[in-house]
């Protein structure tokens, strides 16, 4: 299906996010006929063309910043906001790793030969046209190109306000990129507006769009699941707890709990809450909840992780009910007193996302029960859930956290993005 702009009356005028949708599934079949060797061509084209136009984007992204300074955006976001240099050389360094891994398109996946003698093949195919909607996340434009392109998808990208000037600087360069080594760079769209029509528009672009991911806050994400009549992943929201075992050490859960929730709060693997156990709470929290004071977190809780607060001259508020299952993204963290690693994975299981969850613990058989019982798309025993990314996993970067059961679960790469078709050869086999 064509638009043509210029003999459309207003009201049969498609959407700005359709016109993208539209060019970009007219596009999509040009990056399965490039091959593997082509498709890396491809990506490493983008990521040099991003590097080149660095200045451009930190030009774009100092714009987005002082407009989210000026709106006193919270500090963690604007964290996310920012795309230095030093980001965007990160940003192109792991659109190269994903240059450079294997292709995850034509594996043959399950096959065999059926009782009339036609061979038959699984192998992996494109999805077709892949939208993503998100929020202040300039970073993951280049990711979404660059899995995109690996997994031989055409994108549909459509940011928040907040960071769209970043964004269409990287789509520009990116785009060039493509030109540069002769592929159409329609099979890059971005969807230059940040009213929320434009995303009910690729909510509802069924035949346009084969796959919605949603990434931002549990309100963007919701509606997307929601409203959308296109198949979506449910990503991102990172209710995340670190329990502390009563045989925990001390300097382990220090650690860990420190790295969890302050080295980039407004992240979806930050740690939310914190659980300890009743036997060691008088030892384990007072070092721990020190820490998270002098690194200026405030500290809500229920009334036994409060009295211990107390005793040891730290500030912390009682919990409300609405605490437990709140994921900040700021510097923020409940705590909450358990008996035994039962209580704490039935906490976990009625308050989490299934996202990620960690036990610190000395103890394997409470390892073992937490590994276990604990429903969540990644599960730790003594490390940080700041782990939980697709770079720490090995696969370049990620799409997206998928925090669903069906299909995908946990950070998304290319392999994530493709399904697979039936190869039939026969000999001239007829059913009877």
């Amino acid at each position: 299906m064509v638009f043509d702009d210029s003999t459309a009356s207003t009201a049969e005028k498609p959407s700005a996010a359709i016109l993208c949708a539209t060019r970009a599934r007219e596009a999509k079949d040009v990056l399965v006929a490039l091959g593997a060797a082509g498709r890396s061509r491809a990506i490493q084209a983008c990521a040099e063309a991003i590097r080149r136009a660095q200045d451009a984007i930190s030009a774009a992204n100092e714009q987005d910043m002082k407009a989210a300074q000026a709106a006193f955006m919270a500090l963690p976001l604007q964290d996310r906001l920012r795309l230095g240099a030093d980001r965007i050389q990160a940003l192109c360094a792991s659109m190269e790793e994903v240059a450079a891994a294997d292709d995850p398109l034509d594996q043959v996946v399950g096959g065999r030969r059926l009782p009339s003698g036609v061979a038959m093949e699984q192998v992996t195919v494109p999805l077709g046209v892949v939208a993503m909607i998100y929020e202040a996340r300039p970073n993951v434009t280049g990711d979404a190109i660059a899995l995109c392109l690996r997994s031989g998808n055409a994108c549909v990208l459509r940011s928040g306000s907040a960071a769209i000037n970043t964004c269409r600087a990287i789509v520009e360069a990116a785009r060039q990129g493509l030109e540069n080594v002769k592929v159409d760079p329609n099979v890059i769209q971005f969807v230059d507006s940040g009213d929320r029509q434009s995303s009910v528009d690729l909510m509802h672009a069924a035949g346009l769009v084969d796959l919605l991911i949603p990434r931002g806050g549990a309100s963007l994400i919701h509606t997307c699941v929601q409203e959308s009549t296109v198949p979506t992943i449910e990503t991102g929201t990172g209710n995340c707890h670190i329990y502390l075992e009563r045989t925990a050490s001390v300097s382990m859960a220090t650690s860990i709990v420190l790295n969890a929730k302050c080295s980039r709060p407004g992240v979806c693997n930050a740690a939310e809450s914190l659980l300890v156990d009743r036997e060691a709470a008088t030892l384990l929290l007072p070092p721990v909840l020190a820490v998270l004071h002098e690194q200026g977190v405030e500290l809500v809780g229920d009334a036994r992780a409060c009295a211990v607060a107390e005793a040891s001259g730290i500030p912390m508020e009682a919990a409300t009910a609405d605490d437990w299952g709140t994921e900040y993204l700021d510097l923020k963290m409940s705590v909450k007193v358990v008996e035994g690693v039962s209580e704490a994975v039935a906490h976990i299981n009625r308050y989490g996302t299934g996202h990620s969850e960690c036990i610190v613990t000395n103890d394997y058989e409470a390892s073992q029960v937490f590994l276990t019982q604990v429903d969540a798309a990644c599960v730790y025993v003594n490390a940080s859930t700041r782990f939980t990314d697709g770079g720490m996993f090995g696969l370049g970067t990620e799409i997206g956290i998928s925090t669903q059961k069906i299909g995908v679960r946990g950070p998304m790469g290319a392999s994530a993005l493709t399904t697979t078709k039936y190869l039939l050869r026969g000999t001239g086999q007829v059913r009877l």
